[in-house]
């Protein structure tokens, strides 16, 4: 059952309210909110597609969408679980097939190194425990990047090579772990992540506008990226993760130097992203194509907490490493009470309901301000698309707040 006028009404009143001021507010931004059917309940675009063109944002326009690819990864290294290809716990597997992942340095926290003691293993790497972290989150990190000279969003995979911050299994930190299990599924498949992802995921539901290497008809509907300066203002900058966008799309060796991030790689159509979104809502089958991506126990594993252990992982603050990609978080995500919260297999638990989702709602976001969310208990899921840095912009939260809890306002309305 759609959402009644007086609903839409109001969400496109919030999204456009956003986007109303294009230098202080938001340039541009398109919101797409689906159900278990794969039916679009909201689909809307605001604003312009950058500040420097007076074209208008519009529903087909392409994002860099960087951490929302890491569902996408988690879907494809699951279907090898499922197939026996992959095992989430086996460390000797990992070790053989990313022998990267073994003898690492560690970097401790009184500036010491030591040696890797423990090893790897998979579902270590998709709940992000394997040890790995992001410069632009750790300062101990960004301090050794800047020594290494090296960038998580090179389009090289030898900067994934970097420390690890504690031996594996033994904390929690966000970070380039699922590159990682990403460079796993292209050593036993033998395709790279995006090769995969279209035979095997998108494919399948009939999507064409997401790839980890925009084709020409994408590039033309790529949204600018902005970056908001300590004033609050905004101002056109470069991709971040601009290798992919740079590339000849007619020199195959050229292509195949680039890193398939499983972490950050992927560019889309945010209606398209949303669709994969309903596939997870209807326990892994398409409800449109009827394709089984995933068996229903798989996505019951995905959403189900693997980090019990440390139930307020996402409370630790952290620090804007590198002022220009992240603004200082206190907090992932308030919740009233401070329950335990969790990871599943590539995306935050945040077990809050304050918006009206249920408390087993799964959700992540991009560095670009890009947020998704996936409510399987009441059937539904939306995603939320930007292009600005830093991280944790104050008026995208504002606008992925306002929205979610406009969509179950109308939900509890049916």
């Amino acid at each position: 059952m759609p959402l009644n006028e007086q609903i839409l009404s109001n969400l496109r009143g919030i999204v456009d309210a956003a986007c109303a001021d294009p230098t202080t507010d938001i340039p541009g931004a398109t919101v797409v909110v689906v159900d278990k059917s794969g039916n679009e309940l909201f689909a809307h675009a605001s604003g312009k597609r950058g500040l420097a063109t007076d074209e208008a944002m519009t529903v087909e326009n392409i994002f860099w969408i960087a951490s929302c690819t890491k569902m996408l990864t988690g879907v494809a290294v699951m279907q090898l679980v499922e197939q026996g290809k992959l095992n989430l716990d086996d460390s000797a597997q990992i070790a053989k097939l990313v022998p990267e992942l073994t003898s690492l340095t560690v970097l401790k926290k009184d500036g010491g190194t030591e040696p890797q003691k423990n090893a790897i293993t998979l579902r270590m790497l998709l709940a992000h425990t394997a040890g790995f972290g992001y410069s632009f989150f750790n300062e101990r990190l960004r301090d050794w990047d800047l020594a290494a000279g090296v960038s998580e969003f090179s389009g090289r995979f030898e900067d994934m090579k970097t420390p690890l911050l504690f031996q594996p299994g033994e904390g929690w930190e966000y970070g380039t772990n699922i590159d990682w299990a990403g460079v796993a599924l292209e050593r036993v498949t033998g395709l790279t992540l995006n090769d995969y992802m279209q035979k095997y995921i998108l494919a399948p539901l009939g999507l064409a506008n997401m790839n980890m290497i925009p084709t020409a008809e994408m590039r033309t509907k790529m949204v600018h990226c902005h970056s908001r300066g300590p004033d609050g203002v905004l101002r056109h900058r470069d991709h971040l993760h601009n290798a992919p966008l740079a590339v000849d799309l007619s020199n195959k060796e050229e292509i195949s130097r680039i890193f398939c991030s499983g972490g950050a790689g992927m560019f889309a159509k945010p209606g398209e992203y949303a669709k994969v979104l309903a596939v997870l809502l209807n326990d892994g089958t398409c409800p449109r194509t009827g394709a089984k991506i995933l068996r229903k126990e798989t996505v019951d594993e995905m959403f189900k907490n693997q980090i019990p252990q440390f139930p307020n992982s996402s409370r630790q603050p952290i620090p804007a490493a590198i002022p220009e990609l992240t603004n200082p978080i206190g907090e992932l995500y308030p919740t009233a009470g401070n329950p335990p919260q969790g990871w599943g297999l590539t995306f935050m638990l945040a077990n809050s309901d304050g918006t009206g989702r249920s408390v087993n709602t799964a959700h992540w976001a991009g560095l670009i301000n890009a947020w998704w969310w996936c409510d399987r208990d009441n059937g539904v899921a939306g995603i939320l698309c930007t292009q600005i840095l830093p991280f944790a912009d104050a008026k995208v939260l504002g606008l992925w707040v306002g929205v979610e809890a406009e969509v179950y306002k109308g939900l509890a309305q049916r």
